[in-house]
Parts: structure tokens; C-alpha cells; sequence
């Protein structure tokens, strides 16, 4: 499968980045805000659920990605401890709550009730894949 490139600029698009970013991992480390470039960036290990299972691709797998958005006025974290880089946080989702349209806020939520909340001038992401898939040693799963 070719390398995934998302852009998310409203409500729906951000609601099929945040499909394919469900399970993510990613280290505290790799989260950094550049708030003179109004720009949060995170690297993560991002589990590719796109990927159709075939005879011939029996395994599960990952791909070094990164996302970011771009128009962030403001952040603010929950449950995340920037003294603890390598702990590892795992993405459930990502939610976005209308303010004065077009701004409004991107909650990105992680398990462990962990949470990076912008506040954004409007919705403006990109998803996208560096390099190589390599196999998952386990498979996501959650109770319906």
C-alpha cells in the first residue's frame, strides 16, 4: 500500500483522520507544540487499519506517521506528564467542538483519560505516513 496523506480542513475530514490515527501510540516525548508557528506536531507508530487483510498479508501492521495541525492559538493537556518523555500514550480519538465558526477546539484523546486540547483558529491537519510498514505484534482491540 502506498504511504497514507490525509488533510483535514472541517469537521467530517478531522472525523477520518481521526479513523486512522484510532490506536496510535506515541511518546510524550514526541509531541511538540510551536506556538510561534501556531503548530502542534506528533510522530507516532500509527496501526493501519485501512490495510485490507489478503492471503498473502497474514499480519497486522504499523507505520511511522506524523500528524499535525497548523492555526493553534492555544493548548492545554491533561493527564500527560512532560517530565515523564518516555511514557508511552495510546490515541483513541480525535473530536472537534465548534466555537465561533470557523475556530473552535480539537480534542485529542488518549487512554488513561489523557487529553491535548487546542484551541484552534479553525480545522487545518495533515496525516501522513513516512516510510515502511513493519508487522504489529498485536492487534487492537475494544469492546463493543
Amino acid at each position: 500500500m502506498p504511504p497514507l496523506k490525509l488533510l483535514a480542513l472541517d469537521d467530517e475530514d478531522l472525523r477520518i483522520v481521526s479513523a486512522h490515527v484510532q490506536d496510535a501510540v506515541l511518546r510524550v516525548a514526541d509531541i511538540d507544540y510551536r506556538p510561534a508557528e501556531k503548530r502542534i506536531v506528533l510522530a507516532m507508530n500509527r496501526f493501519v487499519w485501512e490495510a485490507p487483510r489478503r492471503l498473502f498479508r497474514k499480519h497486522d501492521e504499523r507505520r511511522r506517521s506524523v500528524l499535525h495541525f497548523d492555526r493553534v492559538m492555544a493548548t492545554k493537556t491533561s493527564g500527560i506528564d512532560r517530565n515523564k518523555p518516555d511514557e508511552v500514550l495510546s490515541l483513541l480519538a480525535i473530536e472537534f467542538t465548534a466555537g465561533e465558526a470557523p475556530a473552535g477546539f480539537v480534542d485529542i484523546l488518549f487512554s488513561g483519560d489523557a487529553t491535548i486540547r487546542l484551541e484552534v483558529e479553525c480545522i487545518e491537519a495533515r496525516l501522513a505516513d513516512l516510510g515502511g510498514a513493519w508487522e504489529a505484534t498485536s492487534r487492537p482491540a475494544h469492546r463493543v
